[in-house]
């Protein structure tokens, strides 16, 4: 007869698994829910697989049953840091409790003592008898109880793997029974476990295999030959003999209940029944059995139609087009999206409409479908007039009482404006998730369906094909293309219910009401406003670089003594180091020597021509093919301009960033940057305008880090980087004032002081040297820096001043590289972050206070960082100054008062070039 099988259930994991695993739910009474539902799937889920596999004889959920433990007797600061569970979790608990012992499944806690004693008690109690054990779980204080005969293992549900000996070998360098001392020596800064400073796991590790046992470390530490690590085992030993107390897993207490009480005795339906009614989850009601009950009940968001996209209904007729409207009126909230025949939301032409006003309830409008798949012999399917089907949404989604939801609005705005249709009031879910999930994935809405409904969403590709073979989707057959649609609408309607709950328990409301959703129709506008682009002049321009380009071509071949493909890193790098014999190369796993820019810098500082002359072909070839070639063939036929798409949720700080064609990467500094901005013209009779904020995130600095000589400074106009030359070198010239300047940015980046050597051709040393006379002077650059990682480590994000939160995964990153990296970002996450809110707040304020100052001929064209672009009548130039001036320097208030002003420059001329 087979051993008996424990499995014991970690259920505080899974509870907390649970709950940042679904939105915020609500149970049939209204009352929270969604850990709850979350758990029960898991458990379910769990269950079924282990019976059908490898399956327990016994099995009980174990749980926390207080905060308070013997360990909190021991050490009073024990779990101190930890922040209370969030308030709409608390209530959930006694549900748990109801719904594991709705499975018939022991649901054990006992007064004193963590989950984790009781599953080492019962582990030990279950070896002692002979049995094997399954403990559901992935911690690591678990691992010590991985047994010498690998009759105790670990079931990662996660990762859907066992965790045996190897595991901990692999992952701690020690054997289980010596897991203990090395978690002591490390600590643990989530339970507040001191350990001792300056160990970490890596020299936890190697002191545990070389010594044997955290004692034997001890006691040799006045022998260890590193003093810091010496000194401080020594002056932390009575530490590290506390954390080895709390982490060692009780094992000896009386069972709560005998081992027997835990034996596997299938699930009976009614209690499981009776809950599962209770708490209103329809899909697990369903999957019981009781579809009847199921049908019965209210549909509420954990508890949603499958998707059934031959339930999805094209509407060909006018009355099926009223009842879907009149449906949308009734329901006073619809998502909208519109399929078009191209990606150019400028001249695309609009083929449909889908609508969806429930959970599984959309449908498509087709308005231009031809034949399918372009046969010329065949018969356009019946479909409604587009001046019909426009004249009939237009009341829907102009009715301030119905809320329309979109997914990445700004497209379809644009495409209904150029129909006389304006969209209002709505929502954005790719917004709703940037605002509250910056950071943790993609907000495209493919990436959103997956993660939020677990539902994989019909590919375009799969409905239009790719390469040669692809159609446009005017040509989709109806079927197909309703399915495809429809969908997209269902999927939007479905996210919305699930990410617009966040918004308050998140504090994500004030970013996404007050500066992101508002400036969905400001940049649809610019967009379809275009900037005037003078084809002639970047004609001459692609010439001109062409032609300097084949004499760089000359030149580069000169000094690497013979010609070679420079488009080629292989082989510029094999010239480089293995013809010329230059030192330093570096080559990666391909075997390729690096010839990146930051190697070609390098060995141009170091007066190498041929690097210099290599890193000036590169630039030029690239905004001649960027640039100058590229946006000739972007010119719309049309409107004689070129149309931007800025993006929205992109960059992680907050940024809008630019594409199709990216106009905000032009060089500023460079003579070939200004001609190409040259190129970029006003129309007879007005002018462009470059609104640019001075130095904005040095003054935002100023005020976060709240430095009060940089306040003053620029409250008085003083030239800050004079002031920093001051401070740091005794006197003010061009030198002092130019690593100044450099030093000023460098800081809010977190700059590293081999970052900075490398920035101001200085060895380490005087580099960190200047790094910490720097925070000698402005402590508060210091204060500022060390609170932000500090909170990073701790939340996993940092916010910025209008609560905008730009998530950092990598701060629990594996490598310290990944780490550092992810305190680097942090540093300068809030500071750039604040940056773009307060453009975006100037943005959204800019068309009313136009409108009231008479501007009725200037537009806002580009938005390009730090800087505005408008195309202003030449009548209406020096109001337009006053009025950008005014919006742009108030932006922030009244929402975040700054103790700094916010200094704008403001240009004019007929080029973009010119108004610098």
């Amino acid at each position: 007869m087979a051993a008996n099988h424990l499995y014991l259930i970690d259920g505080s994991g899974y509870i907390f698994r649970a709950y940042h695993r679904l939105p915020p739910l609500t149970n049939r009474h209204g009352q929270p829910a969604g850990a709850v539902y979350g758990f029960t799937t898991m458990l379910w889920k769990l269950v079924e697989e282990l019976n059908a596999a490898d399956g327990p004889t016994h099995l009980a959920v174990i749980l926390d049953a207080s905060s308070h433990t013997f360990r909190n007797d021991m050490y009073d600061q024990y779990k101190a840091h930890r922040p209370p569970p969030p308030e709409d979790l608390v209530p959930q608990f006694p549900l748990i409790r109801t719904a594991t012992r709705a499975f018939s499944l022991p649901c054990i806690e006992e007064e004193g003592l963590e989950a984790d004693d009781i599953i080492a008690c019962y582990t030990t109690a279950a070896l002692a008898e002979g049995w094997r054990v399954t403990i559901v779980s992935s911690d690591k204080d678990l691992m010590q109880l991985i047994d010498a005969e690998d009759r105790v293992d670990l079931f990662d549900t996660m990762n859907n793997r066992r965790l045996g000996r190897e595991h901990v070998r692999e992952k701690f360098g020690v054997e289980p029974e010596q897991l203990g001392d090395v978690l002591a020596l490390m600590g643990d800064s989530v339970d507040n476990v001191p350990g001792v400073p300056g160990v970490g796991p890596k020299t936890a590790s190697e002191l545990i295999k070389t010594y044997g046992t955290l004692e034997a470390v001890l006691a040799a530490a006045p022998e260890i030959k590193k003093p810091k690590l010496s000194q401080s085992l020594i002056d932390h030993a009575d530490n590290a003999r506390l954390s080895r107390e709390l982490v060692r897993l009780v094992c000896d207490r009386a069972l709560p209940e005998p081992l027997e009480a835990l034996a596997m005795k299938g699930i009976p339906e009614e209690p499981l029944r009776e809950f599962l009614t209770e708490q209103g989850f329809r899909s697990l009601l369903g999957k019981l059995g009781g579809v009847e009950a199921a049908a019965a009940m209210p549909t509420r968001v954990e508890d949603e139609p499958p998707f059934v996209h031959k339930e999805y209904e094209t509407v060909t007729t006018e009355a099926d087009l009223d009842r879907w409207i009149a449906a949308g009126f009734a329901a006073g909230v619809v998502a909208v999206d519109t399929e078009t025949d191209a990606l150019d939301c400028i001249s695309a032409g609009l083929v449909g409409v889908s609508l969806a006003h429930a959970s599984g309830k959309a449908c498509y409008i087709p308005i231009a479908h031809g034949a399918a798949g372009g046969d010329l012999l065949s018969e356009k399917p019946a479909q409604l007039a587009l001046d019909l089907v426009m004249a009939k949404l237009k009341p829907l989604l102009e009715d301030p009482a119905v809320l329309k939801i979109g997914q990445n609005l700004k497209y379809d705005l644009i495409m209904f404006r150029r129909h006389g249709v304006d969209i209002a009031p709505y929502d954005d879910t790719m917004l709703l998730s940037y605002d509250l999930d910056a950071g943790l994935g993609g907000h495209g809405m493919d990436d959103l369906a997956k993660r939020h409904l677990d539902h994989a969403c019909i590919e375009f590709k799969a409905v239009c094909g790719t390469g040669k073979a692809q159609i446009s989707f005017d040509q989709v057959p109806l079927d197909r293309a309703t399915e495809y649609a429809a969908e997209d609408a269902d999927v939007t309607l479905r996210l919305w219910k699930r990410l617009k709950p966040r918004l308050t328990r998140e504090a994500a409301s004030r970013v996404y009401e007050l500066v992101d959703r508002p400036l969905v129709p400001v940049v649809a506008e610019m967009e379809r406003a275009g900037i005037l682009v003078d084809r002639a002049e970047l004609h001459k321009l692609s010439t001109e670089f062409g032609e300097a380009i084949i004499k760089l071509e000359a030149r580069v071949h000169e000094a690497a003594g013979g010609p070679f493909p420079i488009g080629s890193p292989k082989q510029l790098g094999e010239v480089l180091f293995d013809r010329l014999g230059l030192t330093g190369g570096r080559k990666g796993k391909s075997g390729v020597y690096s010839t990146d820019v930051t190697e070609l810098e390098r060995l141009a500082a170091e007066g190498i021509e041929v690097a210099r002359l290599v890193l000036d072909w590169r630039q030029l070839t690239k905004l001649k093919s960027t640039y100058t070639d590229a946006l000739q063939e972007e010119i719309n036929t049309t409107t004689g301009r070129v149309h931007t798409c800025f993006s929205l949720a992109v960059a992680q700080t907050g940024r809008l960033s630019s594409t199709d064609p990216n106009l905000q990467n032009i060089p500023i500094r460079t003579e070939e940057g200004r001609r190409i901005r040259e190129a970029f013209v006003a129309p007879p009779g007005h002018v462009l305008l470059s609104a640019d904020y001075s130095q904005i995130e040095l003054r935002l600095a100023a005020h976060m880090a709240d430095v009060p000589q940089l306040r003053e400074a620029f409250a008085a106009g003083t030239d800050i980087h004079n002031l920093t030359a001051e401070e740091l070198f005794g006197e003010v010239n061009r030198d002092t004032r130019g690593k100044a300047k450099t030093i000023n940015f460098a800081i809010l980046y977190g700059i590293s002081s081999w970052g900075l050597a490398g920035r101001l051709g200085v060895d380490r040393g005087e580099a960190q040297a200047i790094i910490d006379r720097y925070f000698d002077r402005f402590p508060g650059v210091k204060n500022y820096i060390a609170a932000t990682i500090n909170e990073v480590r701790e939340k996993g994000f940092v916010t910025t001043l209008f609560g905008r939160k730009t998530h950092l995964p990598g701060i629990k990153g594996k490598t310290v590289g990944e780490r550092q990296s992810a305190e680097r970002q942090a540093i300068n996450a809030p500071i750039q972050g604040t940056c773009a809110d307060i453009i975006k707040r100037a943005m959204v304020r800019m068309p009313a206070a136009l409108m009231e100052a008479g501007l009725s001929g200037t537009r806002m064209l580009l938005q390009v960082h730090d800087e505005l672009v408008f195309e202003v009548p030449d009548a209406e130039v020096e109001t337009a100054k006053a009025t950008i001036r005014a919006v742009m320097a108030n932006a922030a208030e009244p929402h975040v008062s700054l103790s700094v002003p916010l200094g704008v420059e403001i240009g004019t001329g007929l080029s973009w070039g010119a108004a610098h």
